[in-house]
């Protein structure tokens, strides 16, 4: 699996992403080809759990979980 990070922009009627050119090149992929992907909007359940908590839990573990998959799956 690859991550790669890219801005979601009109295009025509609907919205798309384009994917940077070094992930096309890593992964081989070609034009028409069929790939999955999984959107994942960055979250502040996930920036406080990874980002600059440091030593004081405000919430707990469960609670930061719980949250996470809300954000992550049900937005």
């Amino acid at each position: 699996m690859v991550e790669a990070e890219a801005e979601v922009r009109k295009w025509g009627n609907s919205l798309g992403i384009i994917i940077p050119k070094e992930t096309v090149k890593r992964e081989n992929i070609r034009e028409k080809e069929k790939i999955r992907f999984i959107i994942v909007r960055d979250s502040s359940a996930l920036k406080e759990t990874f980002g600059m908590v440091k030593g004081k839990w405000k919430k707990s573990a469960r609670q930061i979980k719980d949250q996470a998959r809300k954000e992550l799956y049900n937005d």
